[in-house]
This record gives structure tokens, C-alpha cells and sequence, in this order.
């Protein structure tokens, strides 16, 4: 979806036409929770000015509390009329950059470090890497009394089921008009495999701008579903013995002669470019899952039997490898990075793929042979033989890889680095600590 381009005067403009009173400016923590500040449309001028500043110290990953004078600089293509509105007047939101007193961008805004790994890539030739995703969710029901999230689905039904048994149909239809009406592109809308699961595609975009357009569809997909009575959760798994739900990443590079992962004199149409990239992902898949399954419950979702991916491997021609090479070819030529998962701050996990690639463009990472046989049917023995690693099978398993690969940790920073992995550490320890109900039920009489 291409990004129009404003000027202050459209701003102005904009808002006196459509009665804008409110002004959300909208940026992200470590952690990849959309926080915001509201001013009232008297702040206009302050904010086209780069005026306006926050106390960025109670802002997870950010500054302590005797740095927290912040700036906010929007980036006015992302402006965006929010279709709910209130009834005090129309809300406007803006995503914005985040800016130290001194006026030098903060490094700890996870927006800033994906725009200076973009300028790395510029450094090497590149003009644009661009990012589609598939972002699946499940839809619970509400309760009817206390509004409070349930375990209740909305529905029993499966792959490309319609409704009556597609009880989420209506939901996901307003999903998709009012992403249309804030300029997405929507390419498709369907239920899932397991039961109350949804995905909706909509079209890539340059990286920076896809980021941002995957924290926007969240907060539609959310105050939607609350409009009909539901709740939805892009936890990748909330549910036992069903599939979990992830997020593909189809990215591709572009230099000045355009897809450069497109070669037309390959008998597969890949490109060397494109082989080295894809020995980059595959090379650091271990050290950056901390970042791209960021959560304790990422890894209930990254276990064999449910169709996500647990191996590291790639393939043209099955879907149970890390990383799938879509057929379609010329400048739609792709490569699908399967494991991510919606909790995932699209800004690091963008920017830590990116460098895996550009790592394997630099030192020319060749990848292993394609596995074209379904992995999840292969013997210890046999994946071995092929080469295949096994993704970390837990959060703490993932942090102790992200911690020995330099190049990941370096994609997003010294000050984001250290304050993830505390922050990732002391959830693990909390988990650690817990006791479940299936330890109960399993342990409990026996012993």
C-alpha cells in the first residue's frame, strides 16, 4: 500500500475539513505495545513543528527517570483519521519517532533502530526492502455481563469455513471495511484451521511503513472485535491441542534495477542474492527467535504437529520448512520466513531479519541443500544427515542463542539488546516460578 505524502498545510487542511479535535501521537515500547499521548487539535502547530514532548521514563525499554524529557517527531505519512471517532469530534493519529532532549533520535525507540538498519542497507545499494505478513488471531467471546474476555470461541469452524458455522464472518468483514477505509489494501480475508481463528491479508509495504501498518491493523482488529462482542488475542497460542497462530513474513529486496532475488537465467529463478539472503536467515533462524517468538507461550505454538515450523530448513515445494519459497517469480519473487508470530514487535523483528540477510549478502553465506520432504516425518538420524537444527524450544533456550549471535544483537542495539534481555530474563524467571494446572493434575495425587 504506497504512503501518500502530506505537507503541514495538508495536515492543517485535513483537520479543519474532517473536524479533527483530538490528536493521537502514536509510537512503540521495547516490547511492542502501541503506546500513545492525546492532545487536544490546539496542539496542532506544537506537534507539525516537532514541539511536543513526554515523559518517556515509565515507558518500558525507554530512559530513567532523570532522563525523561522526550520529543515526538510525527511522520506525517502515517497520518491516519481513526473511522470510530467520538463524540466530542474526529481522532486523528500519527506515528511518531522518538527524539532525546538534545534533539539526536533515541536509539531506544525500536522505530529509530529499524530506520537506521534501513540506512545500512542503503549503504550496501539497496533502495527497499519490502515486508508482507499474514497475521492470524482467534476471536473468544465476551462476557455478556462483566465485558471480560472469556475462553468461550466464537465459533467451531475450520479452513475456509462460511458462516452459520463462520460465527466471526461479520466481525472480520468490518475488520476489512475499516482497514480499507484507513487506506489499507486488503487482499483476503478467511477462517483459519482451528477452531475461532482468523487471518486477514492485506498488501506489503516498504519495511518501515509495514511496521507500522502491523501495530494499526492490531488496534483495528481488537476495537472491531469488541464492537461485536468478542475478544481478540494474537497470543500464538491460547489453547491446547489446536494450531497456534502466527504471522509469515514475505519479504523481498530491491537495488535500482529492481527484485534483485529474481534471476530469470536460474533454472529456479532465485538469484545468487537471493541464496545468500536466504543462508543469512537460515544462518542466524536460532538467534533471532528471542526476537521474532518473543514470548513464553511463542513456543507452545513452535512444536511438531501443528503445521508451524520447527526446523531449521528452507523449500520451493512444501510448507513444513522454516522458510518456503512462494512459486510466483519476476518482481513478486519472495521468500516466506514462516516461524514469526504477532507478539512480536514488528520493528525489531524486521530490522533483526534484514541484518541476517544482509549478513548473508556480505560474507556470501551459501544455504543448505532445499529440503522438498515433509520434515515433521523424518528421523532424528535423517534430519541430521540434511543438516536440519532444530529452532529453541523455549524463551530461555532463545535468549541463550540471541545472546552468542553478534550480528542479531547488533541489528537492534546496544541500548534495546541490554534492556530486552533483562526484560526477557526476569519473564522467564516468572514463568519458571509457577506452578500450572496440568503440573496439579498430573502430580498432585499421584505423588
Amino acid at each position: 500500500m504506497a504512503k501518500p505524502t502530506y505537507t503541514k498545510d495538508d495536515i492543517r487542511r485535513i483537520v479543519k475539513d474532517e473536524n479533527v479535535q483530538f490528536l493521537r501521537l502514536m509510537f512503540t515500547d521495547l516490547y511492542g505495545t502501541i503506546k500513545n499521548v492525546e492532545v487536544p487539535v490546539s496542539q496542532l502547530d506544537k506537534l507539525l513543528d516537532n514541539k511536543l514532548m513526554f515523559d518517556g521514563s515509565s515507558i518500558d525499554g525507554f530512559v530513567r527517570i532523570e532522563e525523561s524529557d522526550m520529543w515526538l517527531y510525527p511522520d506525517l505519512s502515517t497520518w491516519t483519521i481513526f473511522p470510530w471517532g467520538s463524540e466530542y469530534g474526529k481522532i486523528a493519529g500519527v506515528v511518531c519517532e522518538v527524539y532525546n532532549s538534545d534533539r539526536t533520535p533515541f536509539m531506544g525507540d525500536p522505530r529509530n533502530n529499524l530506520i537506521r538498519v534501513l540506512s545500512e542497507m542503503k549503504e550496501l545499494g539497496f533502495t527497499d526492502f519490502n515486508i508482507g505478513t499474514e497475521p492470524e488471531f482467534f476471536l473468544f467471546k465476551l462476557n455478556p455481563t462483566t465485558h471480560e474476555p472469556t475462553t468461550n470461541l466464537n465459533d467451531q469452524g475450520s479452513y475456509f469455513d462460511l458462516a452459520p458455522v463462520d460465527l466471526g464472518e461479520n466481525c472480520r468483514r468490518e475488520i476489512v471495511l475499516e482497514l480499507e477505509r484507513l487506506g489499507f489494501d486488503v487482499e483476503a480475508s478467511h477462517h483459519e484451521v482451528a477452531p475461532g481463528q482468523h487471518e486477514v491479508d492485506f498488501k506489503y509495504a516498504d519495511a518501515l511503513h509495514a511496521a507500522d501498518n502491523i501495530q494499526l491493523f492490531k488496534l483495528v482488529v481488537k476495537t472491531v472485535a469488541r464492537k461485536h462482542g468478542l475478544h481478540a488475542t494474537f497470543m500464538p497460542k491460547p489453547l491446547s491441542s489446536i494450531n497456534g497462530s502466527g504471522m509469515h513474513v514475505n519479504m523481498s529486496l530491491f537495488g535500482k534495477n529492481g527484485n534483485i532475488f529474481y534471476d530469470e537465467s536460474t533454472e529456479s529463478g532465485l538469484s545468487q542474492d537471493a541464496m545468500y539472503f536466504l543462508g543469512g536467515l537460515l544462518k542466524h533462524a536460532r538467534g533471532f527467535t528471542a526476537i521474532t517468538n518473543p514470548i513464553v507461550n511463542s513456543y507452545k505454538r513452535l512444536v511438531p504437529g501443528y503445521e508451524a515450523p520447527v526446523y531449521v530448513a528452507w523449500s520451493g515445494h512444501n510448507r513444513s520448512p522454516l522458510v518456503r519459497v512462494p512459486v510466483a517469480r519476476g518482481a513478486s519473487t519472495r521468500l516466506e520466513l514462516r516461524s514469526v508470530d504477532s507478539t512480536a514487535n514488528p520493528y525489531l523483528a524486521i530490522a533483526a531479519i534484514l541484518e541476517a540477510g544482509l549478513d548473508g549478502l556480505r560474507n556470501q553465506i551459501e544455504p543448505p541443500k532445499p529440503v522438498d520432504r515433509n520434515i515433521y516425518v523424518m528421523t532424528e538420524e535423517e534430519r541430521h544427515e540434511n543438516n536440519i537444527v532444530d529452532l529453541p524450544s523455549t524463551l530461555h533456550n532463545a535468549l541463550k542463542a540471541l545472546k552468542d549471535d553478534d550480528v542479531i544483537l547488533s541489528s537492534i542495539g546496544e541500548h534495546l539488546s541490554a534492556s530486552f534481555l533483562e526484560g526477557k530474563r526476569i519473564e522467564w524467571e516468572a514463568y519458571r516460578q509457577d506452578v500450572s494446572q496440568w503440573e496439579r493434575k498430573q502430580y498432585f495425587e499421584q505423588y
